[in-house]
């Protein structure tokens, strides 16, 4: 993945509150102005609820 989509990820998804569910993660993440590979990034994590940023991060990055 290229560092600027990792960079765009965390920029839309420090944005958020948290704990979030996947469903309120991409329609908050949709809210501001996500990019369409964000979105679909996004449908692609587990259906749970996430604690934090990192809980998103580790999910879709893998531990970085």
């Amino acid at each position: 993945m290229q560092v600027s989509h990792h960079i765009e990820f965390r920029n839309v998804l420090e944005q958020l509150i948290y704990p979030i569910t996947k469903q309120n993660l991409i329609q908050q993440a949709k809210k501001h102005g996500a990019r369409h590979e964000v979105i679909y990034d996004l449908e692609s994590l587990p259906d749970k609820e996430y604690t934090c940023l990192d809980d998103v991060i580790k999910e879709l990055f893998g531990s970085e």
